[in-house]
């Protein structure tokens, strides 16, 4: 069916717009399932730290497991961090037809949700017990991508507006996917 990656940083709102994607998707009678980064990670294998190592391992399994879905008629939507540039790009050749869709909003916006607090730890000073020094895209690298199939602000439009255009594309995609099929 479809694979499509989501990237961006921690509060961005890839959680928030994949589910609401996805239950529009099965109202139109697709099914779907959204690769959650945090929820799979808690419940298959929490062994993974935040290590690069770790968080390469963490995409990888999630598009082993979206592969699969994929092959069996699932649109698949991956949402995670996903903050590495070469896992990206591995999965992309693993499932031809695949599609990223940067989730990108402003740091400042950012730091003012904190919806984890994670923000706030980060910035505090190195020597607090709190602070966190793994934070994708402040104290940990993050690659922006630099030619997503899809680029949404969620720190310029709202989050129907993002959504629908969210929505727009994919049933998009689903076209072309299926006209793909034919040939």
């Amino acid at each position: 069916m479809l694979f499509i990656q989501f990237t961006g940083l921690s509060g961005a709102g890839k959680s928030t717009l994949s589910k609401g994607v996805a239950e529009r998707l099965t109202t139109l009678g697709y099914r779907v399932e959204v690769l959650d980064g945090d929820r799979y990670r808690r419940h298959l294998w929490p062994e993974l730290t935040f290590s690069a190592q770790d968080r390469q391992e963490n995409i990888r399994r999630l598009g082993f497991i979206g592969q699969r879905l994929v092959h069996h008629g699932v649109i698949v939507i991956l949402a995670a961090i996903n903050p590495y540039k070469s896992v990206r790009d591995e999965l992309a050749v693993l499932m031809p037809g695949s599609r990223l869709v940067f989730i990108d909003c402003a740091l400042p916006t950012l730091q003012q949700r904190d919806t984890k607090g994670l923000y706030a730890r980060a910035l505090l000073p190195q020597a607090h017990a709190d602070h966190i020094t793994n934070l994708t895209g402040v104290n940990d690298p993050y690659d922006r991508p630099e030619t997503p199939d899809l680029h949404i602000d969620t720190s310029t439009e709202t989050r129907e507006a993002s959504e629908q255009r969210l929505l727009n594309a994919l049933l998009t995609w689903l076209k072309t996917t299926s006209s793909d099929d034919v040939n």
